[in-house]
């Protein structure tokens, strides 16, 4: 047989083949007077135990010992093996659920999964998707920065304001949000200011420990400052700075 034929008897490609010899897995044949490599039955028995054992997922280099029977411990490979595919399968079957929660709530597969019920509330209040997509990105690298272990922290905020009782608030302060521009006096940003503080102050202190977010250091910070400052105008980012200040 040549390369092509035992390739395609093998269910393999000749590259996968050239592959095999280049490794070492699998010896070359000698090749007949015309050049090309002759296989016979025996390079085909091979190559299918090749198969099987890859199928398996046995690393190429561990193949040699177990094809020629001097790999004294293959249990213990297989129980190494064994062990990653039941890594491998929680981390799918985390991943499915985390598909199926994405999908029930009907927000962006970008956005954090935990965080999706407050964007289905504030994506259906009729804010621009220009404010919508700011606030996206910002809870993204909020998201980021507080990191797993303050992500609960982040969460129960966030579930708070998609209740019931805050969720028809937190829509009309976004509204009024983002209106705020060149033209807001200095008085109505100090108004918009009090009013938060009134009505979402002692949910903010009692979740956060009197902290609007979860502790991050001054340079992580920095980086939110620095989104906000592409995103939002200067009458904007004046009232996130004297809420921010209220809280700190």
């Amino acid at each position: 047989m040549n390369s092509g034929e035992v390739a395609r008897l093998a269910g393999v490609t000749v590259r996968t083949l050239r592959h095999y010899h280049q490794i070492g897995v699998l010896p070359e044949p000698p090749r007949a007077a015309n050049g090309y490599r002759r296989y016979r039955a025996a390079d085909l028995v091979r190559l299918l135990r090749i198969k099987r054992l890859a199928t398996l997922g046995i690393p190429l280099d561990r193949m040699p010992d177990l094809l020629d029977g001097t790999d004294q411990r293959p249990p213990e490979l297989l129980d190494q093996l064994d062990r990653e595919l039941a890594a491998e399968i929680d981390r799918l079957t985390r991943q499915r659920e985390v598909i199926a929660q994405i999908r029930a709530e009907g927000v962006a597969p970008d956005i954090p999964p935990e965080l999706g019920r407050f964007f289905a509330v504030f994506g259906a209040a009729g804010v621009s998707p220009e404010m919508t997509a700011a606030d996206r990105d910002q809870s993204i690298l909020l998201a980021h920065l507080v990191g797993e272990q303050a992500m609960p922290h982040l969460v129960e905020f966030y579930e708070l304001l998609a209740s019931d009782e805050y969720a028809p608030r937190v829509t009309a302060f976004a509204l009024r949000f983002a209106e705020l521009g060149p033209h807001s006096r200095a008085d109505e940003v100090d108004a918009l200011v009090e009013e938060f503080v009134e009505i979402f102050g002692p949910a903010v202190s009692a979740i956060s420990g009197s902290n609007m977010l979860p502790a991050i250091d001054e340079k992580r910070a920095g980086l939110l400052d620095d989104l906000r400052d592409d995103q939002l105008n200067d009458a904007q980012r004046a009232y996130l700075a004297r809420v921010q200040a209220y809280f700190t």
